[in-house]
Parts: structure tokens; sequence; C-alpha cells
């Protein structure tokens, strides 16, 4: 049997309330220590919380769940008190004296993972919303969580499975004289099985866009407005605008949300000769973070009779945004080049520099998007590989090996829902969580 584990399952600091949360074959006994009886299954009940010397170290309720009809499928006990960090902490001393021990973060979602509550990816689905970064995010995390994003996978493993048994049965009978793998059936399949891959590899690409966020830079030379603009695109005073060239000399980060797509955006350096070693070194950053960006947006004055040259750098997409429009007359929004014109000052053509960024983050609209993470986006992208080269093997007669490969394809699409999970992906998947949860 598992220990019983308990934690504080509220977040730090002062609150109207407290939840202490305790499972395991102890939580009934734990129960009836602290509260003094088991009440009714899933009954909020006013309880005494008493130390082991019989002195009260609160008041409140406590609810008793069941298993298996519990969040992780074992005996559940929550106790809900005052939220004083002083309060909570004597509590869950009481409670572990009892028979508990400190939960690892995440470890009540694994065990509901372990005892089939939920698959892998939902469990993580768990985490995804309480760290969402948007609303568009936290519809999506919970679309995962009820087990949008499993479907989909469980839908195409299975497809990937009626293959390998065709496949089998060839090898099986590679003795008759019917030709197995040339029957055009297989080959169609696996166009199918390549194309809902392919379909289900964008929407999570999508999808981890909207957990991770789309990482947005901005650099160009000095007094070119790029702190103005910065600040423009938060509604706020973030950054330090001056006349001055140079004021700003290291990175400096915001959040901000677009169109429900949660972005970081990033304000550099001016790019020139460095005048001083610290110069120099906010300009290395500026050309590092500019880099490692999702898209750079490359500001220059539109005043100016030069148009300089964006950053060297590989991957990251560049949009030329042409800044002061208030000063050049020039039109403001997307020019036929696909330049953006802008004033930072005023506002003119920021609606169009929005739309700009949230196109080439690639989320597509509306409300069918579920979350997804990096392993997520590369185990799909190895099962693409696998059955395109098992596709190979079926054209040149090789039905052992295209078997083999629709096994890795398979095994691939096991990882993310937990079918085929190790243990070491288990930790780190729950060392991530907030302990209590």
């Amino acid at each position: 049997m598992r220990d019983t584990i308990a934690a504080i399952a509220t977040p730090p600091g002062r609150g109207g309330i407290g939840i202490v949360r305790v499972s395991g074959q102890h939580a009934r006994s734990i129960a009836e220590a602290v509260a003094g009886r088991v009440p009714d299954v899933r009954q909020a009940t006013y309880a005494c919380f008493r130390d082991g010397d019989g002195r009260a170290i609160d008041r409140g309720i406590v609810l008793f769940y069941v298993a298996p009809a519990s969040f992780t499928g074992e005996d559940v006990v929550e106790f809900q008190g005052h939220g004083g960090p002083v309060v909570l902490e004597a509590l869950l001393e009481r409670v572990c004296d009892s028979g508990a021990r400190i939960a690892r973060p995440g470890e009540f979602t694994e065990r509901a993972f372990l005892n089939d509550k939920m698959d892998l990816a939902q469990a993580e689905a768990v985490a995804d919303l309480i760290d969402s970064a948007s609303r568009r995010a936290a519809r999506s995390a919970m679309r995962s969580l009820d087990g949008a994003f499993s479907r989909r996978v469980m839908a195409i493993d299975q497809a990937v499975l009626h293959v390998r048994v065709f496949l089998e049965a060839a090898i099986d009978f590679a003795e008759e004289e019917v030709d197995f793998l040339a029957d055009r059936d297989v080959v169609d399949r696996l166009v199918g099985v390549t194309t809902g891959l392919r379909e289900l590899l964008v929407e999570c690409r999508q999808g981890q866009v909207l957990r991770d966020g789309f990482d947005v830079v901005i650099a160009g030379p000095p007094n070119a407005g790029k702190s103005s603009l910065l600040n423009r695109l938060l509604a706020e005073n973030r950054a330090i605008v001056t006349d001055i060239p140079g004021t700003t000399r290291d990175l400096l980060f915001a959040d901000a949300e677009l169109d429900g797509i949660p972005v970081r955006l990033t304000d550099t350096a001016g790019l020139r000769e460095g005048r001083d070693a610290v110069e120099e070194i906010g300009i290395e950053r500026a050309r590092g973070a500019a880099a490692a960006a999702d898209l750079v947006l490359f500001v220059v004055d539109d005043t100016s009779d030069g148009c300089p040259s964006p950053p060297e750098v590989s991957g990251a997409r560049i949009v030329h945004v042409r800044n002061k429009v208030d000063l050049s007359g020039g039109p403001p929004g997307l020019t036929p080049s696909g330049d953006v014109r802008v004033s930072a000052l005023t506002g003119a053509g920021l609606d169009a520099l929005r739309e700009v960024i949230v196109t080439a983050a690639g989320v597509a609209p509306g409300e069918g998007t579920f979350l997804a993470r990096k392993r997520h986006v590369l185990a799909l992208s190895a099962a693409v590989e696998r059955v395109a080269t098992a596709r190979g093997h079926v054209e040149q007669g090789y039905g052992d090996l295209a078997a083999e490969e629709m096994r890795e394809a398979q095994h691939a699409l096991g990882t993310i829902v937990g079918a085929t999970s190790v243990d070491d992906l288990l930790g780190e998947i729950f060392s991530s969580f907030c302990i209590g949860k």
C-alpha cells in the first residue's frame, strides 16, 4: 500500500480559507483523530480540529471522500479552516503526527494518474490550467483536462493499430500466394494515418503557443522608439523613454495578451557600435534575444532616409516596423511590402501591428484548441516520421520493417497519454506541479 500523503492545498500566505488535503489508507483514521469523527461521505461537516493534547487548533469544515470516488482514487480527507500560515502549519503537523507524510509536488495528481482517474495528458492539463496565462489558454487547458486531446490521440492510435494488425498478418502468411502488401488499402490507411497525425501536430503546436506563450523581441537602432512601442503595446509606462540614445541598456521583459494569446515582449538595447563595456554587453544580449525569439519587430525611424539592416537571426520571423508616422506623415498600417507603419506616440497603426503579431503566432481563431506541451509535439513528430518510413517499406514489400515502424509510432503516441510511460518521465512531469496538487 502507498503511504498516506498530506499537504497544504491553498497558496502560501494569508487568506480567508486554507485547506489541508490528505489522501491514502489512513485518511479515515486521521479524520477521526483530528476532527473527532469521520463525517458522512461527501457531506460538509463543521468540526473542531484538535492537536494531540486535545487543544483546539482551528474550527472549520471537514470533507471525506471514499475510494475510488475521489480525485486520487484513494480515501481523501480535506480540512478547510482559516487561511493563516501558522494555523495551517499546525494543522498539517497534527495530520502528519496522525499517520501521514508530506506530499511531493504533484503527488496527488500523480496518484490520480496511477489509479486510472485520468491519463497523462489530462494530468498535465491540471498544472496547465493552474498556470494559464490567458483566459483562452485556460479554456484550452480545460478541454485537455476533459480529454479532448487524449481522444484525438487515441483515435489515431487505433488507426495505427489496425494497420499493424494488417502488416502482422502479412508477415504470418508470407508463404501464401496472396500478396497482402500489394493491397492498395494498406497504403490508403497509412495515408489516412499520416494526414490525421499532421493535422493533430498543427493543432498541438498551436496549443504549445497558448501554453508557453509567443516570444516577441523589439529590436532596432537607438532612438527608433522601441521602448515607446513596448509601452504602447502594454498600455502602461513600463520602459524608460528619453531622447538620449542608448537609454535602454539591458533586456526588459513584459507579458501581454493579444487576442487571447499570451505574448512575452522583450525591449532591447539599440543596435549600434557600443560606446562602453556596459552598452556592448546590452547589445550582445539584444542580438541573443533576437536569435531566440519567435518574432522580431525591427523598429526604425520612418523620418530617417536610410534603413538599417536587421540582426542576422535564424528561425525567427522579422517584421519591419516603421515608427513615428506622426512626424513623417506616412499612412499608418500594413504596407504592400509587409512593413507596418505605426506611431508609438499616438497609437496609429497599432491595431495592424497587433494583427501581424497574432497572425505570426499561428494560433487559429475559435475555441477548438487544446493546450499541449513540447514533449507532445516531439512525440507526434516522431510518429509522423515512423509512419512515413513504414509507408516506404510497404511500397518496397518489406512488411516486417513496416510493422516495426508502426509499433514505434504507436509507442510514441502512448507516451503522450501515459500508456507507455517510464518512471523518469513521470518524475519530470509531476515535479513541476505545485505542492498540494
